[in-house]
């Protein structure tokens, strides 16, 4: 594909609540540069026609293969549950398409190695879902960080808690997890401040009937006794917002955290970021700014790069090492920790 000189065609695979989200966001964004979303695929045809119909997609497939076969797409965006997550990114990678999966990017490490190589392999672009890393905010901060606005880092906590009976998240089958689900958010936000590994990693937690965590507390050590603390809970609503301490003042991203409308600067400044609005209604808060990983996957394919400098994927491997690490203490194991997933080539 020469995507310098065409324009990119998205394809979106299944018709669930976060696809909904992530096309709204795409469709009524008005500056996304030379890219459009030209089909939809899930296995109820009736699903994928009206979710084609009322967001103005072309070309419905009630197919995942037969759409991965297709010329019709260059790129897909995934966002099945959990489980899912890894066939089908191999799928399409395996049919010469670029890919952006919703997180968690794989059940457990292992899957991530391959779906990598995998990509590495077919020289394609493949990013996990992270959408928090391409905030306004988030990129502010950093700046704020970076000019030592606060020091030097020492301390960081965060909290994610809602009230949620959702079978993705509550039930085994599905890949239900607090940690997978919404503790992913409370992770990538530490390591994006500490942009290190941890030194160590402590977890404490509660599982449901199912063996499925639904809270957790963790605790990421690094060099020089920096700290970061980390709740997340899916039966307890609690003050989504992030604070990161240095010796010389403090940072929050005020509710939601993981995509926030304000930032809280060292001099005690609010900084408010406003988000376009769609005429289809969002499921989930602030989901408007998925727009800024689209566009960050066009930018990376159209300059010929095969991971986004963002959200790369060494960060997605250690994303899944942590949350494979932070399972094994709380006693959470899914089947597919017990498989292999081939050669892993790029390490």
């Amino acid at each position: 594909m020469s995507s310098k000189t065409k324009t990119l065609r998205w394809g979106i695979v299944t018709a669930g609540k976060i696809c909904n989200d992530f096309v709204n966001a795409f469709n009524s964004y008005p500056d996304k540069g030379d890219q459009v979303i030209m089909a939809v695929a899930a296995r109820n045809m009736d699903s994928a026609a009206q979710f084609a119909v009322t967001r103005n997609i072309p070309k419905v497939y009630d197919s995942y293969q037969v759409m991965a076969e297709s010329d019709d797409i260059d790129v897909v965006y995934i966002g099945a549950l959990n489980p899912y997550h890894y066939e089908l990114s191999k799928l399409y990678l395996e049919n010469g398409k670029h890919v952006l999966c919703e997180k968690p990017f794989c059940m457990n490490e292992k899957q991530a190695a391959s779906l990598i190589s995998i990509a590495k392999s077919k020289k394609l672009f493949l990013m996990e879902g992270v959408w928090s890393r391409f905030s306004p905010a988030y990129l502010d901060m950093e700046k704020e960080i970076n000019a030592g606005k606060i020091g030097d880092v020492r301390f960081f906590e965060v909290n994610f808690g809602i009230c949620s009976d959702a079978e993705r998240i509550n039930k085994k089958e599905f890949g239900g997890s607090a940690l997978l689900d919404i503790g992913i958010y409370v992770l990538q936000i530490a390591l994006f401040i500490f942009k290190e590994e941890p030194t160590k990693v402590t977890a404490v937690g509660t599982l449901n009937d199912q063996g499925v965590d639904i809270s957790e507390t963790i605790i990421l050590e690094f060099e020089g006794g920096r700290r970061a603390v980390l709740n997340t809970h899916t039966q307890q609503q609690l003050r989504n917002q992030a604070t990161v301490y240095g010796t010389k003042g403090r940072i929050t991203l005020n509710q939601p955290f993981h995509f926030p409308n304000e930032m809280i600067l060292s001099d005690g400044t609010v900084k408010r970021y406003e988000l376009h609005t769609s005429p289809i209604p969002y499921n989930f808060e602030n989901s408007a700014g998925l727009v800024f990983e689209a566009i960050e996957v066009a930018k990376c394919i159209n300059l010929g790069l095969l991971e986004s400098p963002r959200m790369t994927h060494k960060e997605s491997i250690l994303f899944a090492k942590i949350e494979d690490n932070i399972r094994r203490q709380l006693g959470v194991h899914f089947d597919e920790d017990d498989k292999n997933y081939g050669l892993v080539t790029f390490l």
